[in-house]
């Protein structure tokens, strides 16, 4: 018996290419792979800030030693910092808790307003806003809808358990409502998220560790009017993270806000070998979201304790909530130290957009991207290239077929360090002819970094 095996070949059939995705206009940072099909010698490097001068320390006696959990909020043309005091050494939930107020024009330079809110010692001579459990981890936000009453133009989650606190200037807060709105302990940062249409808090949660105990985590919880609240969710990391994440500072980056930008307070235990006590170090890590509930977490630290001894200690390496501009080229994010033995407050500097790139090492590589639609007439990369560094961009078609006048060879090499290099072509740099039509992006990179590109 004869067996015959037949093999019938058929022309092959192109894939269909994914859906085109809207980018418009808006920022898009190299922080995760959302934008990319395929690259070949590239890596996303996490960018550490740099530490800079300190801009706050505490002075007086009702703001003790205990600075923490600040908060940061650019006001228009005024920053405002928010931050806990507390007079007695150590820490414990009682009424000398003070949440208390600095403001700055410059992000850099901080005053301590005499606000004559809160009696203390006999004077209301002091910049204390709240005193308290129930005003305690006062994280504001500005409520941007229009038609939101005055008297509740500013909000925060305040207290633990949370309640819902209300301000029409930043400075004279009161309840909302007298009932907590989260019935459990939690600390609760909150903002309006004008995409979702809904407001969010991210508050400290428990999740189990897969060996029968737990770890501190965060939660997702979301409301329509700030006073009813579905139950928190734990946020989706992957993987379950090793070590506690102690505290939480989630929130839309300014400049792009479709991407959610996470800075939690990494808390990894240990034995101390003299004592045989449990004992605990921290620092901090970035991560990122394109929903706020599905998060990458980049698992090296972003802010490591440093030389200082004083550093390497519990409930310090606490990033402020907030990230503001401080100058045309950066941003700045402020750290809890203790370097020099006393808490104070540092600020960090980091190049604007430059969280993380796509780097190319002195071996060239490339990545295309998935199909999008832009609008506008030209691209700006936020990049930074050596002297031998180089980028170029080729334009093509949604199936991956380059766009006569915009291929490889036609791209001027980029060679330079800017926020906002434009691609230009032997044509010229505009680019209104392909706006409103699927493209995907080739770029080839050289011993290079690209943090963020963008059509305008």
């Amino acid at each position: 018996m004869l067996v015959l095996s037949l093999f019938v070949t058929r022309p092959a059939i192109p894939a269909e290419p994914p859906p085109a995705a809207h980018i418009g206009s808006r920022l898009e940072l190299l922080v995760d792979d959302w934008l990319i099909d395929s690259r070949r010698d590239l890596s996303f490097q996490l960018h550490r800030p740099v530490r800079a001068e300190t801009v706050l320390q505490p002075e007086q006696p009702w703001e003790g030693t205990n600075l923490g959990h600040v908060s940061i909020l650019r006001d228009g043309e005024r920053y405002r910092m928010y931050y806990r005091g507390y007079h007695n050494p150590g820490f414990s939930w009682s009424e000398n808790i003070v949440t208390c107020y600095a403001e700055s024009r410059d992000g850099i330079h901080w005053i301590k307003p005499n606000l004559g809110l809160v009696e203390w010692e006999g004077s209301k001579d002091n910049n204390i806003i709240t005193q308290g459990q129930r005003g305690a981890y006062l994280t504001p936000f500005r409520d941007p809808r229009p038609g939101v009453p005055q008297g509740q133009r500013y909000k925060s989650l305040a207290g633990n358990p949370p309640r819902a606190m209300i301000s029409p200037d930043g400075i004279h807060w009161s309840v909302l409502r007298e009932r907590p709105v989260l019935p459990k302990p939690r600390f609760g940062i909150s903002f309006w998220d004008p995409r979702r249409k809904t407001f969010l808090a991210y508050v400290r949660a428990w999740r189990p560790d897969g060996n029968g105990g737990r770890l501190r985590s965060i939660a997702l919880a979301t409301s329509s009017d700030f006073l009813a609240w579905d139950d928190p969710q734990l946020l989706d990391f992957g993987a379950v993270p090793d070590a506690h994440l102690y505290w939480n500072t989630a929130l839309p980056y300014f400049r792009a806000p479709h991407l959610y930008l996470g800075f939690p307070m990494r808390l990894v235990e240990y034995r101390d070998p003299e004592t045989g006590a449990v004992r605990d170090w921290t620092d901090a890590l970035f991560m990122v979201s394109r929903d706020g509930f599905r998060f990458q977490q980049y698992r090296e630290a972003f802010v490591r304790p440093g030389l200082d001894a004083h550093n390497w200690q519990p409930h310090v390496n606490m990033l402020a909530y907030g990230i503001v501009p401080t100058g045309p080229s950066e941003i700045s994010l402020f750290l809890t130290n203790a370097a020099g033995g006393k808490r104070h407050l540092q600020r960090l500097t980091l190049r604007t957009d430059g969280f993380v790139s796509l780097r190319a090492s002195a071996r060239e590589g490339e990545f295309v991207t998935k199909p999008v639609i832009f609008s506008g007439t030209q691209l700006l990369l936020n990049a930074s290239t050596s002297a031998m560094g180089r980028l170029r961009v080729e334009l093509q078609t949604a199936d991956g077929k380059p766009i006569a006048g915009h291929q490889l060879d036609d791209c001027r090499e980029l060679v330079g360090d800017s926020l906002a290099l434009r691609v230009r072509w032997k044509r010229g740099a505009d680019l209104s002819s392909l706006a409103g039509q699927p493209v995907r992006l080739r770029l080839q990179m050289r011993d290079a970094d690209l943090f963020a590109l963008q059509f305008r």
